[in-house]
């Protein structure tokens, strides 16, 4: 689980990083969730608790970088949304 909890978390960090900028951050999102499900579970394996820590930081940043981009993509649509409709009045 430790392994799968560090996989999981580097992939969630390139797509949520890399992928952020082509509104799919989403999806690193959920592999960061992911990854922290399979760190906390793989913490009580005292052999693979190296890798579930890092799996697990991985994990917390790709979450948080993965929101904060999709939070960011609305925000922007919204925006030019809202510049649109005034633009037609």
């Amino acid at each position: 689980m430790g392994v799968a909890s560090l996989i999981l978390g580097i992939v969630a960090l390139v797509i949520a990083i890399g992928g952020g900028v082509a509104s799919v951050g989403w999806i690193g999102s959920i592999c960061g969730v992911l990854a922290i499900i399979f760190g906390i579970i793989a913490k009580k394996n005292p052999e693979s608790s190296r890798q579930a820590s890092a799996g697990l930081i991985c994990g917390i940043i790709a979450l948080a970088w993965g929101l904060l981009s999709t939070v960011a993509c609305i925000a922007c649509v919204g925006c030019g949304a809202a510049a649109f409709s005034g633009l037609i009045k």
